[in-house]
């Protein structure tokens, strides 16, 4: 019989503090891991996210909130910039800006949002398309790989917006126009992945589209002379097909071009790392009614925020840990008691003191592999019901399949675990004393 096997039988002969021994184990490593897991992929989604992106540019309010919104989409947007008084960010020529790519939030279908920009921000992620094409006209839509996946979107489907992030009936805008799909992207791992893409003049035709609307039931509403009323709604009507036939055109003109319009942020990359550039978010936020926030700041801000329970966490597992490798120790060191006359009778029969010390070794060892590979199992499979959770609420990706190489040290930290808690009970095996045990024993 090995002293690998004969070590296992050993443990088996008392199933109880094997139980204990694993599960006290087994949440500790599986705490650890679960943290690096989630701190792990949602570090890589805040990197491909980021983009690169040097400045976000929005209406006053939050900082990290104008972050989360318009680089992450994770957050209510902080309200809408006038383009009248944001043309000077939107110059093509600006001596800072090496380019400025415009958003517009606030619509979104079945709980993925709409975002109203153009060609920079599918650059911005390098998605490349998997079917279909760019949108040209308005009311055309590309979207990403996760929304055509979850709602099993293909080209030349049509749906209507809904006002917010929620999924309401009484909030879709049925007087508006349907988007219809026209592109479906590849996934990227980045949060366009979860974006329906279109035109900056998409979202204004929607939502003019409404408030004219509203305009004409309420004027239906007067009680007027009827030649007037005929009159007035004849007017509106060209009214409205005169705006709407401005908006359908607007292709061929720049967002500068309708002042009377408001974009919600823009996401800002520099030409260099000058003086200039390094002082553009204070001199925004002092001398214009905006606000910019340098993505890098804010996100670090958050990781200080995120911090503090993590390590609350990582030395709760680290206390769990060492209680199961104390427990270890007291259960090799109680049964040492029970089984001084079995160790005895080895050493007769030909045992040596160092056969004994690595018998009482490897049943460390093998209660801390053990509880290593259940807390590996019991992180990944929270990581499933947490990733279900995740991309419900924030429709973000995260994966249980991936195995990291810091699981790899901490399965180098267990073996350490279960030597040094057999290292007291090994020695006291290999020091038993033959002729003094078995005179007890007759006793």
């Amino acid at each position: 019989m090995s002293i690998l096997h004969l070590s296992w039988k050993n443990i088996l002969n008392k199933p109880l503090n094997l139980v204990l021994n694993l599960v006290l184990f087994a949440l500790g490593v599986g705490l650890i891991s679960l943290l690096l897991l989630v701190n792990v992929q949602l570090e890589d989604k805040f990197e491909k996210n980021f983009a690169g992106i040097d400045l976000v540019i929005g209406a006053k309010g939050s900082p990290l909130q104008l972050i989360l919104s318009s680089l992450y989409h994770l957050d209510a947007p902080t309200g809408n910039m006038p383009v009248s008084e944001a043309k000077a960010f939107l110059n093509p020529k600006h001596p800072i800006f090496k380019s400025a790519i415009p958003l517009s939030l606030g619509d979104s279908h079945r709980g993925y949002r709409i975002v109203g920009t153009n060609t920079g921000l599918i650059d911005l992620y390098e998605a490349k398309f998997a079917d279909g094409k760019l949108f040209e006209e308005n009311m055309e839509v590309v979207v990403g790989a996760t929304v055509a996946k979850n709602l099993n979107i293909k080209l030349g489907d049509e749906f209507k917006s809904s006002h917010g992030l929620i999924e309401d009936e009484n909030l879709v805008h049925e007087d508006a126009a349907p988007f219809k799909v026209v592109g479906i992207l590849e996934k990227t791992g980045s949060v366009i992945d979860q974006l329906i893409v279109t035109k900056t003049q998409s979202i204004w035709a929607v939502h003019d589209e409404h408030s004219h609307e509203a305009e004409e039931s309420t004027e239906h509403d007067h009680n007027e002379a009827e030649h007037d009323h005929d009159h007035d709604e004849a007017g509106h009507e060209h009214e409205h097909e005169h705006d709407h036939d401005e908006v359908e055109h607007s292709e061929d003109l720049p967002l500068t071009s309708y002042e009377d319009k408001s974009i919600t942020s823009l996401l800002v990359k520099f030409k260099g790392r000058n003086i200039q550039a390094l002082n553009m978010a204070r001199n925004i936020n002092e001398n214009t009614n905006f606000q910019a926030a340098t993505p890098a700041i804010e996100i670090n801000r958050l990781y200080t925020l995120l911090g503090v329970g993590e390590e609350a966490l990582k030395a709760m597992a680290l206390l769990i840990i060492f209680v199961s490798g104390l427990s270890i120790f007291i259960s090799l060191f109680s049964s040492l008691r029970e089984r001084k006359y079995e160790l005895a009778v080895m050493r007769t029969l030909g045992a040596r003191p160092g056969f004994l010390f690595q018998l009482i070794i490897f049943e460390g060892i093998i209660i801390s592999v053990l509880g290593y590979f259940c807390g590996i199992a019991l992180s990944h499979g929270s990581m499933v019901l947490l990733a279900d959770f995740l991309e419900k609420s924030y429709r973000y990706d995260f994966s249980a399949a991936i195995f990291l190489k810091e699981e790899i040290y901490i399965f180098g930290g267990s073996l350490v675990i279960g030597i040094i808690a057999a290292i007291i009970p090994a020695f006291q095996a290999s020091k038993t004393d033959i002729h003094a045990t078995l005179a007890d024993n007759k006793g």
